[in-house]
């Protein structure tokens, strides 16, 4: 006896014709729709659902168009059952899944008495691009334990720059919260973006739980806004890299700093100067920066790179950027929407990807979190080293006055 499956496939307009005699026939419904998967690379993509209804036109599309359909690589199957009702049960399966499969696939149904549609979300682990420890207790030592090469230098300073609301303040906060090993926010952070809520030059030690302060110090500055008279000028943060303004200096948004400003430093030191310039993106918002604001960052680079200023990017935010990642923090360098949009950095500012850190800062959370706390310290052990590079290199080069 032939299956109901063989005859509607060989006599579709009886089987169409019996179903609507037998009451089956009416609009598409599922009884059951696609649910979202991850899967790594290799693995068998597997997407299932199930319609009340028989006699069914069946396509699939992935991210919005049709699927194309390669020979031993995708399987689609439309069984039709009987119990008490008449089912369509549909399924498609990839096979050795890469990061070409990740997308947004959708079923739709048809017959002549309308449509239905569903979709599902399909992610696809890449192959770990990028390790991380992972392990809080081993991480920390390299950066307590760390000494200056520099008795004239007694700590490495690293000026955090970016536009408003990325973060910029958050990553102090974090930073700090690893080392005192409790939430902390004594640099004052705007929850939601809009004009920067940085408005004087300071700067902010780490504290090395009771045994004193680590060699390190972040300077937290205005945002960068755009339009010429709006959040940090650009002369100030490079004014501030060669180290002439000091700490209580007040922005102003219509002009910068002058040398008649009491907080004008007039001959800088080593120690004075910037050591390292943390550039901080929003993960989910390079692709919204403008070109004005591009051309801002870059001249500011530029001066860096004159000065041989070692770069870096803290990419934030990346939990709003990438589900997978929002999921689970440690597969962030699995994640192929992360790669994408740190390439997306890397050429939009001209930094290198091995100079692209993705991170997470403290936000809603009230309790200290070993992930957090690790993506930061594999971030912030590269740039401690980069930064005392750049003053052991400077240590054997006179300074000159401008």
């Amino acid at each position: 006896m032939l299956s109901s499956t063989v005859l509607y496939r060989l006599f579709p307009q009886v089987f169409v014709k019996d179903s609507i005699m037998g009451g089956n026939q009416s609009k598409p419904e599922f009884n059951t729709v696609l649910g979202d998967i991850t899967v790594g690379n290799g693995e068998q993509i597997s997407l299932s659902c199930e319609a009340n209804n028989t006699g069914l036109t069946v396509t699939w599309e992935k991210d919005g168009y049709k699927l194309k359909c390669v020979q031993d690589k995708h399987i689609m199957e439309q069984k039709e059952t009987e119990s008490e009702v008449w089912k369509t049960k549909c399924s498609l399966k990839i096979q050795n899944a890469d990061e070409r499969d990740q997308g947004n696939y959708t079923i739709n149904l048809k017959n002549e008495l309308g449509t239905a549609s569903c979709s599902a979300m399909v992610t696809v682990e890449l192959k770990e691009w990028r390790t991380v420890q992972w392990n809080q207790k081993a991480m920390v030592p390299s950066v307590k334990e760390f000494k200056i090469d520099n008795d004239q230098v007694k700590e490495l300073r690293f000026l955090l720059y970016g536009a408003v609301g990325v973060g910029k303040s958050s990553t102090v906060n974090t930073i700090r919260t690893i080392f005192e090993g409790r939430p902390f926010v004594g640099c004052l952070a705007e929850a939601a973006a809009g004009r920067s809520f940085t408005k004087t030059y300071e700067k902010y030690g780490i504290a090395n739980g009771r045994e004193g302060m680590l060699p390190l110090a972040f300077n937290d500055i205005m945002g960068v806004e755009k339009g010429e008279s709006a959040g940090v000028r650009t002369d100030d943060i490079i004014n501030a890299m060669k180290g002439h303004i000091t700490e209580g200096y007040v922005f102003h948004t219509e002009f910068p700093i002058t040398e008649k400003d009491p907080k004008y430093r007039r001959n800088p030191s080593l120690s004075d100067r910037i050591h390292c310039l943390v550039s901080v993106v929003g993960a989910d918002k390079i692709k919204m920066m403008d070109q004005e604001f591009i051309n801002k960052m870059k001249k500011v680079r530029e001066a860096a790179s004159g000065m041989g200023i070692p770069q870096v990017v803290f990419m934030t935010r990346v939990d709003l950027a990438c589900p997978m990642t929002k999921g689970n923090l440690k597969n962030i360098y699995r994640s192929r929407k992360i790669k994408e949009i740190m390439n997306t950095c890397s050429n939009l500012l001209g930094v290198p990807m091995n100079c692209i850190f993705p991170v997470k800062n403290y936000h809603d959370e009230i309790h200290v979190k070993e992930d957090i706390n690790c993506l930061m310290l594999d971030a912030l052990t590269q740039i401690v080293h980069w930064a005392h590079d750049f003053v052991v290199t400077c240590s054997t080069i006179p300074i000159h006055k401008e």
